[in-house]
């Protein structure tokens, strides 16, 4: 899924990928997934000294590759990837996704080349926007207010956290409750951020507070446009500011997933997922 880094292109990559969407699991095929694939990542070391965060590959595919399968096996098959740090090789990887994922044949005399498509082909509207080099989440997000303005509702997420997450069920909860947001809510330790509940209202959001465990932002939202209002300009952390702002409007709801999470965010992280894939045991391996 790539395209364009230098600006808000209106070109767009249809992608080829084997995977099948599960009936059963399908969710809403016009909602569009933003991505925030733009950050610098230095907790992961040198890894993302030669490439951005996700692009740092799980079973020698890049996790970005498996949270768009996550969504694409629930029907969500169109993606908006903000882009901002070494934006050049995600563009790449899905300018050549289909050569990567298939045979190829090249006649040398002619230079022509053809793509032999395998079984099980998906496609995928892949639109790769550059949201600049220093840009902070929320700043990303609002940037990509024209790409979004006519959706009643899209889903947002980061480029490095998976989940077997029910992506039609949040979908459904959120349509129920007719509020700005949904945030995905998980239990994790301590050094993420913290949210308190009422009902299934967020009545508080911390984000990376000095203590406390409980729920969670396990980084997958549901918004409406009006959201991307909260957001005052390139500076602004989405985590920050704009959501805990929309929880004390009691814009704020939270989705519980009780199921298996983890992000991405250190090298650590990154071991854990690599083991429970070569293991076979990768609970987020949700599509077939």
């Amino acid at each position: 899924m790539r395209q364009k880094r230098g600006e808000a292109s209106t070109g767009q990559t249809n992608l080829e990928v084997g995977v099948v969407q599960c009936e059963c699991c399908a969710g809403d095929s016009s909602v569009k997934a933003v991505i925030l694939a733009g950050g610098f990542g230095i907790r992961l070391g040198e890894e993302t000294h030669l490439k951005p965060k996700p692009m740092i590959e799980i079973g020698g595919r890049p996790i970005i590759w498996h949270i768009m399968n996550i969504l694409a096996v629930h029907g969500v098959t169109e993606f908006i990837i903000a882009l901002g740090y070494k934006g050049e090789i995600v563009k790449d990887y899905f300018l050549n996704f289909r050569a990567f994922n298939n045979d190829i044949s090249v006649d040398l005399s002619s230079g022509a080349t053809t793509i032999h498509e395998n079984e099980n082909q998906l496609k995928w509207k892949v639109h790769l926007v550059d949201t600049g080099l220093y840009t902070q989440t929320g700043g990303r997000l609002k940037r990509l207010r024209k790409w979004l303005a006519n959706d009643p509702m899209f889903l947002l997420t980061y480029g490095d956290g998976v989940a077997d997450l029910d992506i039609g069920a949040l979908l459904e909860f959120h349509k129920s409750h007719g509020k700005v947001a949904t945030v995905t809510t998980v239990r994790s330790p301590a050094r993420f951020g913290r949210i308190v509940f009422e009902g299934e209202r967020v009545a508080e959001f911390y984000e990376k507070p000095e203590a406390g465990e409980g729920w969670i932002n396990g980084g997958y939202f549901v918004l409406t446009p009006k959201a991307i209002d909260y957001i005052s300009g390139d500076e602004a952390i989405w985590e920050r500011d704009p959501v805990e702002r929309l929880a004390r409007d009691g814009q704020l709801m939270g989705y519980r997933h009780y199921g298996f999470w983890s992000c991405m965010d250190t090298v650590k992280e990154k071991n854990m997922l690599e083991e429970m894939w070569a293991s076979g045991n990768a609970p987020w391996r949700i599509w077939k």
